[in-house]
């Protein structure tokens, strides 16, 4: 059955949970600082996510420019302010899509995708079309209207989003969102309808299911044990919970005096503290970091060498 996509946005723009207003189609912005016009980072074979979406290939990412949340600490600061990327058109981004499939990446990865949703998903089925046929991952940041993961059934096989946040006073003071937790959660909710349980292919590849990551903060292992607690009390082993010890400090974030207890790394006593307590409670689909993962090494190069 052909699937049809019912275009989200809107003049005024309100596709996201800060539904700023502005007419995006003559060239305004909004919080995620995106016009109608694409613009992406990088579109390159990614080794660097959890084992069952990079698998030995590597999964075809491809990072958007723009980002209706904005962390004072994000890693991708440097694209999530719109300052840098190149415009490609529906069709570009269909052929990139169909140029990452012949490079041998196990899936379609959207790194950062909701401001453009609706030009993405008609590339998406544009691709598809044209003989696309690896998952499709929509890898966001959990602060999507639940409206909006709706409407991509039949576009998306694999959720791999974040959760942030438990507490509203940290959503507010490092992202500006103090209805993250309950954007995050209704959208979370909405993920499971369409994605279902995981499903596996041969290679243990995820071909559909749902993985939430949790970026563990220095100084805030209640918030992180909170969110632990409410996914897995809430969904058990239908999604994996992926625990992440990769937080880098960042010269922006060092030069913010409201951030100082976000100038360091996690130490290794606060991340095992997290892991231990996701044990306790009878956490099994899990995914955690070993090592010393923080560091800028860990952070894409956006050189904007990928071909349109």
């Amino acid at each position: 059955m052909a699937i049809e996509w019912k275009e989200l946005s809107s003049s005024p723009c309100n596709l996201c949970p800060r539904e700023c207003g502005v007419n995006r189609k003559v060239g305004q912005t909004g919080y995620c600082l995106s016009d109608n016009r694409i613009f992406v980072a990088r579109a390159a074979l990614h080794m660097w996510e959890e084992p069952c979406i990079s698998g030995e290939a590597g999964s075809g990412t491809v990072f958007f420019s723009g980002c209706n949340l904005r962390c004072v600490y994000c890693q991708n600061h440097e694209i999530a302010g719109g300052k840098k990327g190149r415009q490609v058109s529906v069709r570009q981004l269909a052929e990139i899509f169909l140029e990452l499939q012949a490079k041998g990446a196990a899936n379609i990865n959207l790194v950062t995708p909701d401001h453009y949703m609706d030009q993405i998903a008609e590339a998406v089925l544009t691709a598809k079309d044209m003989g696309l046929i690896l998952p499709v991952v929509y890898n966001g940041s959990g602060y999507e209207k639940r409206e909006v993961i709706r409407n991509l059934a039949g576009i998306i096989d694999v959720f791999l989003t974040d959760f942030k946040y438990m507490e509203k006073g940290l959503a507010e003071k490092y992202s500006k969102a103090p209805d993250y937790p309950a954007v995050a959660a209704a959208a979370l909710e909405e993920m499971t309808q369409i994605a279902g349980d995981a499903v596996f292919d041969e290679k243990g590849m995820m071909q559909k299911g749902i993985i939430v990551r949790h970026l563990i903060l220095p100084g805030h292992k209640k918030n992180a044990k909170a969110v632990v607690k409410y996914l897995y009390e809430t969904y058990g082993d239908r999604i994996y919970i992926s625990l992440m010890n990769q937080y880098t400090s960042f010269l922006k974030v060092m030069e913010g005096a409201d951030y100082k207890e976000l100038c360091r790394k996690v130490t290794k006593r606060e991340y095992e503290a997290v892991v231990d307590y996701a044990i306790d409670l009878g956490v099994r689909n899990a995914f955690i970091q070993e090592g010393d993962t923080a560091g800028e090494s860990f952070v894409p190069k956006f050189d904007l060498n990928f071909h349109v």
